[in-house]
């Protein structure tokens, strides 16, 4: 990997100028194009009946309105569809980290008997492809997908008045009582970590720590023991229902779940307990929320 001034894309304010890409990869407008032409093409399912925008709107951060999305012949997996704006700067990819790099994810779906259960070898021939140009392509399209410029950026960057009173009190509490950067840190507000928070803590691991991707890195986090990674909050009023799960349906949701300190189970995050924030103090929680709603760009000049 490289850390590049990306030519081909504008930043919106408040994300890292720099991004990580693979060297045998590198960005261009032509290949970002090619991309987002693969990433709505129904050809790379098996029935040919989804894309990777079926699962990933623009209009909602490229997340879905459903817990879980149906794949080809009306299928279901048991994850939540994640928003995948600003995956160029992750570490990890897929709610259990199973994939180490873009070029490797965005190839995943599309061989998964739950979503477009085809062949990765027969996708690409059917679009005129190399395996490699169409990993290459889609990774290079999703690395493009940017959120920024909210309130929040203009805020941080000395327009004091981008953010209203309440959602300056959220931000106090995010940052305070709420103990919301324990997990939620950086430009993208996201450890890229594993956390067990309760939620379907019994649910059957697919990784076991120590193992293939989870190996190094996060070896020492117990992956496996109902642990998920952590997501971006950017653009998360729209991307609701939300945990790995999709089972909380509203931010009010999830501020309820993490007050009562998440759900009690043997490999609980440390972190978590208790918040008994009032409800003036959720509130302003939410409204902070909102606040990370800005600017999505695809890869535009």
């Amino acid at each position: 990997m490289v850390l590049l001034l990306l030519a081909a894309l504008v930043i919106p304010l408040g994300l890292d100028l720099y991004m990580p890409v693979p060297e045998d990869n590198p960005m261009t407008v032509e290949k970002i194009e090619l991309g987002r032409r693969l990433f709505n093409d129904r050809r790379l399912s098996r029935d040919g009946s989804i894309a990777c925008a079926s699962c990933h709107d623009p209009e909602r951060a490229f997340s879905k309105a459903e817990p879980v999305s149906a794949g080809v012949f009306g299928r279901r997996g048991r994850r939540n569809a994640p928003a995948i704006v600003n995956r160029g700067y992750g570490r990890a990819f897929f709610w259990d980290a199973r994939a180490r790099t873009l070029e490797d994810q965005v190839l995943k779906p599309i061989e998964d008997s739950n979503e477009m259960d085809l062949p990765v070898a027969d996708a690409a021939s059917r679009v005129g492809l190399t395996t490699e140009d169409l990993s290459r392509a889609l990774a290079s399209y999703v690395r493009a997908i940017l959120s920024g410029d909210s309130p929040y950026d203009r805020f941080v960057n000395g327009e004091r008045t981008a953010l209203s009173t309440e959602q300056h009190a959220g931000l106090q509490i995010f940052r305070g009582k709420g103990n919301c950067t324990a997990c939620h840190v950086g430009p993208n507000f996201t450890d890229e970590r594993l956390h067990n928070t309760g939620v379907a803590w019994r649910e059957p691991p697919t990784l076991s720590a120590g193992s293939g991707p989870v190996a190094g890195y996060f070896a020492d986090q117990g992956a496996g023991n109902g642990t998920f990674k952590t997501p971006t909050l950017r653009e998360v009023a729209r991307t609701a229902p939300y945990m790995h799960d999709g089972s909380l349906a509203t931010l009010e949701d999830v501020i309820d779940f993490y007050d009562r300190g998440g759900r009690p189970n043997p490999h609980i995050d440390a972190e978590l307990h208790s918040l008994h924030l009032a409800a003036d103090e959720k509130q302003a929680l939410v409204a902070f929320l909102k606040s990370l709603s800005g600017s999505i760009r695809e890869g535009q000049p």
